[in-house]
């Protein structure tokens, strides 16, 4: 193991053996294996967003089988995704790329200001497929965020106690907050501080604008001149709020972008201590090839 993945380790200190063993078991796969940064495939867009609009646009998306092996071809850190994506190719590759298990999921079909998502998957169903970690997404803002916080906390009660490690979609929505609001920096800081409050050990957030939404703390930003831009400062500044950087926060890769702009927004996670991007649509929705070849220049990117 080396210096620095031991390090990243020794910041979850109540962790049991299994969990910080599948923490490093994720850190030491793949070609940012002992870097401490990280690049994951998260494929729960079928489910979140519906088929056609997630995979039309590359139609061998819509097998399962096609996102483990675009991950491990990749050589990226690990694979994510809800219950029926894993469960399809979990055997077929057992020990190939650590595996998260989407365990909620929320869907499109119904206009909800204030979203909750439902529980589709459980530890027990991690464990049998061989998962590193389960996955749960929290939507700070949401009227229901409380119900979400409660079930995270039991959630990840019983995956640790069966040495699973816990990632966290920390995305804010809901009626609370505007929609510009849902990427501006106080309110993303806010959910990484919350997610890690919750116990998650790989934090994930989407980047920050310099909007700032909330009055209280547009003032503080404001008095204590805080750095709004440029984007680097901004994740820095979201790393330090889960716990002055002991926590892995992974960026979002969001919508797709052209190949230049992702890069761009990489780079700036680089240089604003980011742990690495967990990166979806900007994957399985370009042509294989060509996402091997994105995803490469992104690994090169973080292995500077």
């Amino acid at each position: 193991m080396t210096k620095r993945v031991r390090e990243i380790i020794s910041w979850y200190e109540s962790a049991n053996p299994g969990v910080r063993a599948n923490l490093a078991r994720m850190l030491n796969h793949g070609r940012l294996a002992g870097t401490g940064r990280m690049v994951i495939l998260p494929v729960d867009q079928g489910f979140e967003h519906g088929p056609a609009r997630s995979f039309a646009v590359n139609p061998p998306a819509y097998n399962p089988l096609y996102h483990f092996q675009l991950a491990i071809d990749a050589g990226l850190n690990a694979y994510a995704a809800p219950l029926g994506f894993i469960s399809a190719g979990a055997a077929d590759f057992a020990g190939e790329i650590p595996l998260i298990l989407k365990l909620n999921n929320h869907d499109l079909l119904a206009e909800e200001p204030d979203p909750a998502p439902a529980v589709t998957g459980s530890v027990k169903d991690a464990l049998r497929l061989g998962c590193a970690a389960v996955g749960f997404t929290i939507y700070p803002g949401s009227l229901k965020s409380s119900l979400m916080y409660e079930q995270l906390r039991g959630i990840a009660e019983e995956a640790q106690a069966n040495g699973l490690a816990v990632v966290v979609w920390s995305y804010p929505r809901g009626s609370g907050i505007s929609k510009e609001g849902e990427t501006a920096l106080d309110i993303v800081a806010y959910a990484a501080q919350i997610a890690a409050q919750l116990g998650a050990h790989v934090i994930k957030v989407k980047l920050p604008t310099a909007h700032l939404e909330q009055g209280a703390a547009k003032k503080v930003y404001e008095e204590l001149r805080v750095p709004l831009e440029p984007l680097a400062a901004r994740v820095r500044h979201v790393v330090q709020s889960a716990f002055e950087g002991r926590r892995i926060v992974i960026f979002s890769g969001g919508a797709r972008e052209d190949d230049k702009s992702l890069l761009e927004q990489v780079a700036a996670i680089h240089d604003g201590g980011g742990f690495g991007s967990i990166i979806g649509r900007n994957s399985f929705q370009r042509p294989r090839e060509a996402a091997i070849d994105l995803l490469g220049k992104v690994i090169d990117i973080y292995a500077r």
